[in-house]
């Protein structure tokens, strides 16, 4: 497989090109990491240096927060509203690829004036999650030792991730925001936020998040995790002094395409793909590819531009860690003690975290703003649907700002 400088925004790695001896045309050779590292542009990112975090589990690291944000935070200091990203996103919300940016805003349309998120009233604060690599403390960091810390990095859980976002809301001068807002894994740190901090949030959106991770979505973290660590080019977590090209990229772009299967729809990619070809060469006589796997390729190629092969591992190892109702009773205990008026989304066709586990958290909730049942949007799109749906997902969270 060959990358194209199109498939690419600029970026500060953007510049390590080879001929294409094939194609004779110029391509780029994946990095070692796609992590934003020290010395690369800092684009719309701020940082914010926490002191010593202590892991849930053991182990300890220096934080720095990288985090980026939308609006003026007004004189009262609660207007903030902090919006927390899914396993694969990071700070960059809403804003163009440019330096320090490999991509481009991944819920765009929702932050701005007159917009759902509206900054002529919201102060939006968006922060890469801890253990991320996009400038906020993880793997591709360096540690005591001036080394990476790879594999060496603590375990980390959705509630290390939850402290790490509370304690960058203490240096900001918040005790109180307006709304928190997450998906996918941004959504179960969401609600962790109702049920840790019940004070310091006055509403609540979570959405395409269940309250607790079961045996199938552990075993797909896993599988995925395991696409890396059976590269040999992962080298047990050391590979940042790896040239381009030479670093875990087939590993991390198998992981890539597995969750994609997770992401989408049987029924969307059946409409949009379906027996095609990529090209005049059919596939069935050994020579093409089908048009699926061409899609699994693209998006598989492209991540390894933007993420970090060890920083995968230690997300998708937090998502598994989730169960809301971990030393709190039970999930049904755990819920209780979300008091906030609270907006749950489902996609009915999410097949990754099913409609139900969503239901059960507004059921379970004493203040949901749509009763018993979750806000179900009908959607082609499966679990990416709350990404997508862009103006139902928007009419939602105005109404639960309003």
């Amino acid at each position: 497989m060959e990358w194209n400088v199109a498939d690419f925004g600029p970026g500060p790695r953007a510049s390590r090109l080879r001929p294409d001896p094939v194609r004779g045309a110029t391509s780029i050779r994946p990095p070692a990491s796609g992590a934003w590292r020290e010395g690369d542009h800092p684009g719309a990112r701020q940082f914010a240096n926490l002191g010593e975090f202590e892991f849930e589990h053991g182990g300890s690291v220096p934080l720095r927060v990288a985090y980026e944000t939308w609006g003026e935070l007004n004189e009262a200091r609660d207007n903030a509203v902090l919006v927390l990203h899914a396993l694969t996103g990071d700070s960059h919300v809403d804003g163009q690829i440019g330096p320090g940016h490999a991509t481009a805003g991944w819920w765009p349309g929702l932050i701005g004036e007159e917009l759902p998120l509206d900054t002529n009233r919201w102060f939006i604060i968006a922060p890469n999650v801890l253990g991320g690599c996009q400038g906020t403390t993880g793997p591709a960091s360096l540690g005591r030792d001036g080394n990476e810390y790879g594999a060496r990095f603590p375990l980390t859980t959705i509630r290390d991730q939850v402290r790490a976002q509370a304690a960058l809301a203490d240096v900001l001068g918040i005790e109180r925001f307006a709304a928190v807002i997450g998906g996918s894994m941004g959504g179960m740190q969401a609600i962790e936020w109702g049920a840790t901090f019940p004070d310091r949030v006055a509403r609540l959106a979570v959405l395409s998040a269940p309250p607790v991770i079961d045996a199938m979505t552990i075993a797909q973290n896993t599988l995925q995790a395991d696409a890396i660590r059976l590269d040999p080019a992962w080298a047990d977590g050391d590979y940042y002094d790896a040239p381009s090209g030479e670093g875990p990229w087939r590993g991390l772009a198998l992981a890539r395409r597995l969750a994609m299967l997770d992401y989408r729809s049987v029924s969307e990619l059946d409409d949009r793909f379906g027996r095609s070809w990529q090209s005049s060469l059919s596939p069935e006589g050994g020579a093409g590819r089908y048009a699926v796997e061409s899609y699994l390729d693209f998006h598989g190629n492209r991540f390894t531009r933007r993420f970090d092969a060890n920083s995968y591992i230690t997300l998708t190892g937090a998502m598994s860690t989730h169960d809301l109702g971990r030393d709190r009773g039970g999930v049904e205990a755990a819920l209780a003690l979300v008091t906030m008026p609270t907006l749950v989304v489902a996609i009915d066709t999410d097949t990754l975290f099913l409609p139900a586990t969503q239901h059960r958290i507004a059921a379970g909730i004493p203040n949901s703003i749509t009763g018993s049942t979750a806000l179900e949007i009908i959607s082609p799109y499966g679990h990416d649907g709350f990404l997508l749906e862009m103006r139902t997902v928007g009419d939602a969270l105005r109404s639960l700002l309003q």
